[in-house]
């Protein structure tokens, strides 16, 4: 019995070390799966530490050189050299080993010394929304220490804070140095104070979001450099971007936030990192010799320091000395510059002229690093022709570029003060600076007149041939024609549809399709600048270089044979500067094609109701608009040798040349009157909806009153920068015609109807 006793309790004792060793084994697996994360109220003392999951980094308390000073803080665990590249309490140090790190159940991080001493605090708080949320902490293998909250299942988790948004002196791939837009959180980078202490140096890097997003390096309150805009390969002046084999970079531009990136491509060790002493370095890890080196230096030489020339000066290195002016510039002050100070710059030597009839030119620069872009403004959708036409009709505009210079280029960047911080850099970035025509003229050497001369000898040559070619297939054409007189006006029949009879006058010339097709590249898709109710719209470029625009009668078009005629007899009569000028048409088969002279800025509506184009329209430059459809409409109506009712204007309609002056276009549905008839009832009301007057729309009555209520409508959403029939207001139902009564009848009208971007254009360059 005593034996049996003996066994049972020798069993129980044994069960017991059974349940002792697997709970021990079980803390041990759990520490082990816990070594990257930290719980609410589960405290890690100075000597203890957490690492990442890849065993890449490791936080924890430490110090620097003789300093006894404790910080916490992550550096690289498999590293010889102990390399910190982020520290919590870098501008509240502990002075022993009593530091205590925690995160609280609601999120927040804190450090404390003492025992209950705050020295540190992320002031981060969980959301509130589940109802007993579980807070971790969490060493990424990436280095970012991030707060989760969580729920009780582990099925899902909420960011409440990380350290990569709140970066020190290093910045690691995946970490963002930007601006959040919608919380306003900015990440820049500031250098430590010397290499034993972490706190907050003279130095910091921080991207700049006025204008044209770009990187600036200061000092106290110094600007010390700048590494010039984001291109689409590479930030202007630092060319190591390109192709790099070891790393990729990222630079992201929406609503939401402004940020650049970079990661690695391979599994090198990389770091970016602002050093004490101000010197911004890529510095990479040589495991072979256990030490770090400099992949990439931001400051190369003195022409990094930003605008060492001053204004329009060009700073190169291989140059004594390194400051010139750029071309049709000269130094603004020539004994400082003698003396070697050339802060104060050059200024031009031919002022510029705009507005003046011979009005301004541009001058192709290359091989620099593009100016400083915070007085800039800038739009990614623009062609570069846009964008010159933007920069050409805005005297403040000192020069335009392309945004991206990648995949050909796209986009517009337009400068609007004085042009800083440029010098001579390999770099395939073409910059277009405003210069007075006759300076453009003045420098043209006569190697180059030269030039020109052998070219145009061989264009006329092989012209003259072309010309030979074009004029036998339009003569065979025209054979196909057959002509016959009646009084003063002649008709051209084709054979293949002779229902179509067109008039034909000498001063408008008939053009044979081959020319129209070889001028629009046979009306190719890239061609297309627009669509209207008669049909597609191309750009084209006749063999004497001559730009036009080709409207194309399509199969589907709301118009017809009635419309082409009434557009080519109507216009071909009428002459004035503020109406379209039509060049040829052509009839060929069912092909029924007008030519027009092209308009650079095409039409009205793609300007006043873009929110982007229309606020380099100001109010000067939209009464000039106004006035030229009051001269176009005038003409019209009074001035002409035949009196015009145009019936659809609208903004559509209105096109703007290479300086903004608008010409009335589309004539298809105007109606001509003799005497005194000026007045006409129809069954068939045609037009614009949101343009037509109300006797028109109502009782069909057109009168030279009909344009007139149509110009007014135009008026106001010119000045107000809406659409009549879009127009919406939170606290009535009114059209854009009702608004604008309400605020006359409340005299309100000039207050609130003028649009926002005509109040602020002078503000805005």
């Amino acid at each position: 019995m005593r034996n049996k006793m003996i066994s049972i309790d020798h069993q129980s004792r044994t069960i017991r070390y059974l349940y002792s060793s697997l709970y021990l084994l079980s803390l041990l697996l759990s520490d082990c799966a816990a070594l990257d994360t930290l719980y609410a109220n589960q405290p890690i003392q100075d000597g203890k530490t957490i690492v990442s999951t890849g065993n890449t980094f490791e936080l924890g308390f430490f110090s620097l050189g003789k300093s006894k000073n404790r910080y916490l803080g992550i550096w690289y665990k498999k590293i010889s050299i102990c390399t910190v590249v982020w520290v919590a309490n870098r501008e509240t140090p502990i002075t022993d080993k009593s530091g205590l790190f925690k995160v609280s159940s609601n999120g927040n991080l804190e450090i404390l010394s003492g025992g209950n001493t705050m020295v540190w605090s992320s002031m981060s708080t969980v959301s509130g929304g589940s109802n007993s949320p579980v807070v971790v902490v969490e060493l990424l293998d990436n280095a970012n220490l991030v707060v989760w909250e969580m729920d009780k299942d582990n099925n899902s988790k909420n960011l409440i804070w990380q350290s990569f948004d709140h970066p020190c002196d290093t910045l690691l791939p995946g970490m963002k140095l930007g601006k959040d837009l919608v919380t306003g959180l900015e990440r820049y980078v500031t250098s430590w104070k010397s290499p034993d202490d972490p706190s907050i140096g003279a130095y910091r890097n921080i991207l700049n979001t006025n204008g044209y997003p770009q990187i600036f390096g200061w000092q106290d309150q110094v600007l010390i450099s700048r590494l010039g805009p984001w291109n689409g390969l590479s930030f202007s002046g630092f060319p190591i971007d390109q192709a790099n084999p070891i790393y990729s970079s990222e630079f992201v531009v929406n609503e939401n936030e402004i940020y650049h990136k970079y990661e690695l491509k391979s599994s090198v060790v990389q770091r970016l990192v602002l050093t004490w002493d101000g010197r911004t370095r890529i510095m990479q890890w040589i495991e072979r010799i256990q030490e770090w080196i400099v992949y990439g230096d931001f400051k190369v030489d003195n022409c990094d320091m930003f605008a060492v020339c001053g204004p329009y000066g060009s700073c190169s290195i291989n140059k004594h000395p390194p400051c010139t002016c750029m071309e049709g510039f000269e130094p603004r002050n020539p004994e400082e510059w003698v003396a070697s100070d050339w802060s104060s710059g050059c200024e031009r030597k031919t002022p510029l002229n705009c507005g003046d009839v011979n009005g301004d030119g541009f001058r192709k620069i290359t091989g620099i690093k593009v100016p400083d872009t915070r007085r800039s403004w800038y739009n990614a959708s623009m062609t570069l022709g846009e964008c010159e036409m933007a920069c050409r009709m805005n005297c403040s505009c000192m020069a335009y570029a392309n945004l991206n210079i990648s995949n050909g280029g796209s986009g517009c960047l337009l400068w609007f003060d004085k042009l800083m911080d440029i010098r001579d850099y390999d770099e395939d970035h073409n910059i277009y600076i405003r210069m007075a025509a006759s300076e453009l003229a003045d420098h043209r050497s006569d190697s180059s007149r030269r030039k020109r001369v052998v070219t145009r000898v061989l264009s006329i040559s092989s012209a003259a041939l072309l010309l030979c070619m074009v004029a036998y297939a339009c003569r065979k054409k025209i054979k196909k024609l057959q002509m016959r007189d009646q009084g003063d006006i002649e008709y051209a029949l084709d054979k293949k549809n002779t229902s179509v009879r067109t008039h034909f006058l000498g001063d408008i010339p008939f053009t044979c399709l081959y020319k129209v097709a070889k001028a629009t590249n046979n009306f190719s898709e890239s061609n297309k600048i627009g669509e209207g109710g008669f049909g597609p719209v191309y750009k084209g470029v006749l063999e004497d270089g001559q730009e036009v625009a080709v409207k194309r009668l399509s199969d589907t078009s709301q118009q017809g044979i009635d419309e082409f005629k009434n557009e080519l007899i109507s216009i071909s009569k009428l002459q004035h500067r503020n109406l379209v000028k039509l060049l040829g048409y052509c009839i060929h088969g069912n092909e029924r094609i007008l030519i027009y002279e092209y308009m650079a800025n095409k039409s009205l509506d793609s300007i006043i109701f873009d929110d982007t184009r229309s606020s380099m329209l100001d109010w000067p430059q939209r009464f000039q608009i106004i006035l030229g459809m009051a001269r176009g409409t005038l003409y019209l109506h009074q001035d002409s040798r035949l009196q015009i009712i145009h019936r659809d204007l609208k903004a559509g309609n209105i096109l703007l040349d290479g300086d903004m002056n608008p010409k009335i276009s589309d004539f298809g549905l105007a109606r001509k009157f003799v005497g005194h008839d000026t007045i006409a009832k129809t069954k068939k009301v045609v037009g614009t909806y949101g343009y037509i007057s109300p006797e028109y729309a109502v009782h069909g009555r057109f009168s030279i009153k009909s344009d007139v209520f149509s110009f007014g409508v135009l008026v106001l959403e010119i000045v107000s920068g809406k659409k009549n029939r879009e127009f919406s207001h939170e606290e009535h139902s009114d059209n854009l015609l009702g608004h604008a009564w309400r605020l006359y009848k409340q005299g309100r009208l000039l207050v609130d109807l003028i649009n926002q971007t005509v109040k602020e254009a002078e503000l805005h360059v």
